[in-house]
């Protein structure tokens, strides 16, 4: 099923959620590779870091090499600088995204991402001014709410159709949720039916049969899958394969997870450097092998790798065994 944000048609429904620390250049090129979702977020970038041009935040926009269409994700809540960063990101991304459903705190204590919710004044006037600021498409990313005395997804969702906003992301949990309990879907179907731009339904997507589930049961246009992800980038094939055939793929072998976490590696070095990459694939590969034999072991063996001939020659052993 193909999706339309704006001017891009997609080659199907299926987006990589943007999660902080995690969707970088590399793990976005695997995904891409592997797995062949119709878009691609980076990991969100603070506006005000794009406006005074701190390098550590620029090169987080770098996607040489990448196949697009790519979204890449601003939060903040001075609506100027927010303006300003959005003709830098304009000048990379196919699609601007807006954050305001990050329940971080240390995002939430400066008025940011999911602290919007309960100021939808200022949201308002933010969502005019970045869309005012580009020609590209631009989405927004909510949740339900701030808490359950303030669910406010269907307002705010009104007021992003008025300002110009091209597609609605919604997760199903307030942020006083967190990640805790069960996404609400029906919040999706509730923003579905209230506005004429395509809503992404996300939260709790982790398999084939979540992602039938909550087409059925939202009528929401696409599908934005962040922690389902993790160490899985072949869930957006398989997840595609399911919905239009009825039945699943099969499993992918060891041998190509390793070959995937060995190009995973690879692509960190090029991107990071050896320091970095041996400390960022740690997390990677605590998601690639969950659930095998021996996993806990394996970690704390990777956990204590300090060069790329070390890494290597781990992944071999364990994979061998």
């Amino acid at each position: 099923m193909v999706l339309k944000i704006g001017n891009i048609e997609l080659e199907n429904n299926l987006i990589l959620a943007p999660m902080a620390g995690v969707t970088d250049l590399p793990f976005r090129m695997i995904c891409k590779k592997y797995g062949n979702p119709g878009l691609v977020c980076n990991e969100m970038v603070s506006s005000k870091a794009i406006h005074f041009q701190d390098e550590k935040t620029l090169k987080m926009l770098h996607c040489e090499g990448e196949k697009r269409p790519i979204s890449m994700q601003i939060f903040g809540s001075d609506a100027e600088i927010m303006g300003k960063a959005t003709k830098v990101i304009s000048e990379v991304a196919d699609i601007v995204d807006i954050n305001m459903g990050c329940p971080a705190p240390k995002v939430v204590k400066n008025g940011d991402g999911s602290k919007l919710l309960l100021n939808l004044d200022l949201a308002k006037e933010i969502l005019c001014e970045v869309v005012k600021n580009t020609t590209k498409p631009v989405t927004l990313k909510i949740r339900k709410g701030w808490d359950n005395e303030h669910i406010v997804a269907t307002k705010l969702a009104k007021i992003a159709e008025e300002c110009g906003i091209c597609a609605i992301t919604v997760h199903g949990r307030t942020r006083d949720e967190f990640y805790a309990g069960s996404a609400d879907w029906q919040i999706i179907k509730q923003v579905k039916n209230v506005v004429n731009i395509p809503v992404i339904g996300n939260g709790d997507i982790k398999n084939e049969e979540d992602a039938k589930k909550i087409l059925e049961q939202t009528g929401c246009d696409g599908l934005m899958i962040g922690r389902g992800a993790l160490g899985n980038p072949w869930i957006f094939k398989k997840i595609q394969y399911y919905l239009e055939n009825g039945k699943k793929l099969e499993e992918i072998s060891m041998k190509e997870k390793k070959e995937v976490i060995k190009e995973h590696f690879q692509k960190l070095m090029e991107e990071k450097g050896e320091y970095t990459a041996v400390r960022e694939i740690r997390k990677h590969i605590a998601w690639y092998i969950k659930g095998m034999k021996h996993a806990t072991i394996m970690r704390e063996a990777i956990n204590h790798v300090e060069t790329k001939e070390e890494f290597n020659r781990i992944l071999r052993e364990y994979f061998e065994n």
